[in-house]
């Protein structure tokens, strides 16, 4: 069974309890998002496989999951950056935000979520058990997308997106 690594609003450890179980009780526990982007600045996103347990192939950043037990924040990006999409890049922390949200079959998601920001430009290999499709879209097509079909898209995307941009547009020497 897989675990979550339960928070505090501060991002202080309080214990684990199994996924599923998390997700049920709408408890606070650690995630992180990635969002890569490629030399002219489109976002790569992926498509969840339609077997996901929720948002089954809704589209979202490029990678999202939560570190295990004892593991690091980044050997964590690491690990599911290389299982979801079969790449590896380099990530800087941009921010963290905590979010609340009800999902179908009587699912929550409340996580502490830590976001990393990076570039990648070369061979994407997606784990089609985790990844439906993927595509690299600017911030304008992606906006555009966003506001006349927002049921293709995450929540926590939705949540995060604006934010991501406005980081990136001010960090625009990430390299």
């Amino acid at each position: 069974m897989e675990q979550v690594i339960l928070v505090d609003v501060n991002d202080c450890e309080i214990g684990v309890m199994e996924k599923m179980e998390a997700h049920k009780l709408a408890v606070l526990h650690r995630a992180f998002s990635v969002f890569l982007f490629n030399p002219n600045g489109r976002m790569l996103l992926q498509q969840r496989a339609l077997t996901k347990y929720h948002s089954a192939g809704l589209w979202t950043n490029t990678c999202c999951s939560h570190p295990r037990p004892g593991e690091t924040l980044e050997n964590a990006v690491t690990r599911r950056l290389t299982e979801e999409m079969g790449i590896t890049a380099k990530v800087y922390k941009a921010f963290d935000f905590i979010y609340q949200t009800e999902l179908p079959d009587n699912l929550n998601e409340h996580e502490f979520d830590h976001v990393f920001i990076g570039n990648y430009d070369a061979e994407v290999r997606p784990n089609h058990l985790e990844v439906a499709n993927f595509v690299y879209q600017s911030i304008e097509e992606i906006e555009a997308n966003l506001q006349s079909h927002p049921e293709k898209y995450t929540v926590w995307f939705k949540i995060a997106f604006p934010k991501v941009v406005a980081w990136y547009q001010s960090n625009s020497s990430l390299s």
